[in-house]
């Protein structure tokens, strides 16, 4: 197996010991990892939930361009949530990002996140 390392200029630099987003030989399946609030220019998190949420999205479409795709492109969603009280506001806003059909989406509550996030996403890219 091969893969190849995604390096998106305009979403936030990894933080730790990963890659942005990693392509598997065979070059459809991209692993996108988790992507928090930062807003990639300062490396600060945004305030609040609803922007968290939007700089989330942003980012993972930043991700997924660098990796020749779009959100669409996501077959599986993973969304991480100090608070599920705000999984509505997360359906609310993804509306805004994504068409149907869909992709396959979890919704886990959390105690904590990287940066005192209150949100976070990783996903599963397959290319068309």
């Amino acid at each position: 197996m091969t893969k190849k390392i995604i390096q998106a200029t305009n979403a936030p630099q990894a933080i730790g010991t990963y890659s942005q987003a990693v392509r598997v030989s065979g070059g459809d399946t991209v692993y996108l990892s988790g992507q928090i609030g930062l807003d990639p220019a300062s490396m600060q998190m945004v305030s609040g939930i609803e922007a968290q949420i939007q700089q989330v999205f942003s980012n993972l479409k930043a991700v997924a361009t660098a990796s020749g795709g779009n959100l669409n492109d996501i077959v599986k969603l993973n969304i991480f949530l100090t608070d599920l009280d705000n999984f509505a506001l997360v359906n609310e806003i993804m509306a805004n990002y994504f068409v149907q059909p869909y992709p396959a989406r979890a919704a886990i509550g959390v105690k904590a996140l990287p940066r005192g996030a209150l949100v976070e996403m990783d996903a599963v890219m397959v290319l068309q």
